[in-house]
């Protein structure tokens, strides 16, 4: 078993230590409220107690914690007062997330998380271990898990010696799945000749360095591993500055919102004044307490569009750092990326545990000709803002994204089907009962204060056709020959592809106005976490009897796909999502 760097004492000691000075301190101050006995002056005795205490917990906390790689489960032992062992078996690894903030790549540092299958945190989390350290459990456990995979599917030889044994099919199956890899390459980085001759791009995984110029075949770079010759890495993309900075300004991070939001909460006399005197040139109050309804009407429209701009401006800036230098690539059955500026992820997504991908785009980066591609795991991901949902390509042109997607998963350009116009005529009801909503809501309110003209709201019904519309062009499906490709969304339009074996279940849900009309929903699940995150990828307002068709093609080809699967590991080939 090993232990934590030694750095690792003295973060343990200073974080428990000032945890418990602040515990005696506010205990202190509370058991003095109730027992006259207790007096405050005590606190300035408790603080040093608890700091030393807590420190001490935290030196003995390092000692005591211990992790290992076994050749089946990754073993991690913690626990001071009560021990805790957890063995981790490698086919539930998810992901080995390395994560390094400012200070930590400064002293050579890092972070390591481990994401399991099914999980809804991090398994494990090694703080701190060498750069080193990091490398070699990233590059230890992808091999160890495609070893139990192998071993799983019987074929009980080592990666090495399986591909000195395979069949000359096999070679040319590999030799095929080589060459679409290399295409998908090809589609996504595409980089400009460099008048002053190729540059060596970095790999802060590993330290080595591949020349642009070089084929994607000869340019690959080797996972660093301490006692073996690890899988080349093969470059898939890179975001460049252009895209860097269209990514930034054309997303919005609702994280950024619900920052300022608290800070709102919190905010002192001085931003209310700040706030009045940004008002001031607009009609607002001179100063704080003073004024016309008028004048705080005008305060809180300004105080509303401060608001928005502020977050905007935070979640530019929030994207763009943790999606500088980004990079993708492969390294045997995973999925490899760098992402991050002040703090610098590393990861992996293993291939087999992909359950489906979406391409999103928003209205602004649909008008720019721009779209992102994302992956859905089976567990937990680093992005914790998104579920099981992890970015592999942020943002690039619609055509190269489309193009990747096609050569990553397999699936012919689809040819969507529409809902009938029945739904249309569904949104516009919907919509107009909304927007009849907010009429009353705004005559309610004009019956308890001074708003007058409330029959003004009304405006919002224009909104209602071109909202409907909007809704319905957006909606579409395709049933392939082995992916289910649904697209939904407006605001953030999300074309999900799904292949049938990693469908879970599909089921028909029919509200009591779709059945007047006539319709049904088509909700597809597979193992993906972000279904218990968001909402599961659905086929809205189609007729009943496609949606019939559907789940029945959809339950015939799914047990298809599974016997192809099943006797594809038998004979010993290997079938991924690729």
């Amino acid at each position: 078993m090993n232990r934590l760097h030694p750095l690792s004492a003295a973060a343990y000691a200073l974080q428990y230590g000032f945890l418990w000075l602040s515990v005696a301190s506010i205990l202190t101050l509370l058991l003095g409220g109730i027992f006259d006995a207790i007096e405050s002056a005590w606190v300035p005795l408790a603080a040093p107690v608890g700091l030393v205490a807590g420190a001490a917990y935290g030196i003995a906390y390092y000692y005591r914690f211990e992790y290992g790689i076994t050749p089946d489960t990754f073993d991690v032992a913690s626990g001071v007062l009560a021990r805790r062992s957890r063995e981790i078996p490698y086919e539930r690894i998810q992901n080995v997330d390395v994560r390094q903030g400012v200070f930590q790549r400064l002293l050579g540092l890092a972070v390591v998380s481990i994401e399991t299958a099914g999980g809804g945190s991090t398994e494990a989390a090694l703080n701190f271990v060498s750069e080193s350290e990091a490398t070699r459990l990233q590059h230890q456990i992808r091999t160890r898990t495609a070893e139990v995979k192998d071993r799983r599917r019987g074929r009980g030889r080592s990666a090495a010696s399986a591909a000195d044994e395979r069949s000359p099919a096999t070679d040319e199956a590999s030799s095929d799945a080589e060459t679409e890899r290399t295409s998908a390459a090809t589609d996504l980085d595409e980089p400009a000749p460099d008048a002053d001759g190729p540059t060596a791009e970095s790999d802060s995984t590993d330290g080595t360095t591949t020349s642009d110029s070089d084929p994607v075949s000869d340019g690959r770079d080797r996972v660093a591993g301490p006692d073996s010759q690890g899988p080349r890495r093969e470059h898939l993309f890179a975001l460049e500055a252009r895209e860097l900075l269209l990514y930034s300004f054309t997303s919005f991070r609702p994280a950024a919102a619900a920052a300022l939001l608290g800070l709102f909460f919190l905010a002192t006399d001085l931003a209310i004044e700040l706030l009045v005197s940004a008002a001031r040139p607009f009609g607002g109050p001179a100063n704080l307490g003073k004024g016309s309804t008028a004048s705080y009407g005008i305060l809180t429209v300004v105080s509303l569009v401060n608001g928005v701009v502020s977050a905007y401006v935070l979640s530019v800036v929030y994207t763009f750092a943790a999606y500088y230098d980004f990079r993708l690539g492969r390294a045997g059955g995973d999925f490899v990326y760098e992402r991050g500026l002040l703090q610098r992820y590393s990861g992996s997504i293993p291939v087999e545990k992909v359950q489906s991908v979406t391409v999103t785009a928003n209205p602004l980066q649909r008008l720019i000709g721009y779209a992102g591609l994302w992956v859905e795991t089976a567990g937990y991901g680093p992005e914790s803002d998104s579920g099981g949902s992890q970015s592999a390509v942020p943002l690039a042109e619609q055509g190269r994204v489309h193009r990747f997607t096609e050569t990553l998963t397999g699936v012919e350009s689809p040819r969507f089907r529409s809902p009938p116009t029945t739904a249309l005529r569904r949104y516009l009801a919907r919509y107009a009962i909304v927007a009849t909503l907010v009429v009353a809501a705004a005559f309610a309110v004009a019956q308890f204060s001074p708003l007058e003209r409330w029959y003004a709201a009304a405006v919002v019904f224009v909104a209602v056709p071109p909202a409907a519309y909007l809704k319905y062009v957006n909606l579409g499906y395709y049933v392939g020959e082995d992916h289910l490709v649904v697209r939904r969304g407006f605001w953030k339009r999300r074309t999900t592809v799904i292949p049938y074996y990693r469908i879970q279940t599909v089921s028909t849900r029919r509200t009591i106005f779709q059945r007047r009309l006539g319709l049904a929903s088509l909700v597809v699940d597979t193992a993906s976490s972000r279904s218990f995150f968001w909402t599961s990828p659905t086929i809205y307002d189609v007729d009943l009897e496609d949606a019939r068709d559907v789940h029945g093609t959809g339950r015939k080809r799914l047990q298809t796909a599974l016997h192809d699967r099943a006797r594809a590991d038998d004979s010993g080939l290997t079938i991924d999502f690729t």
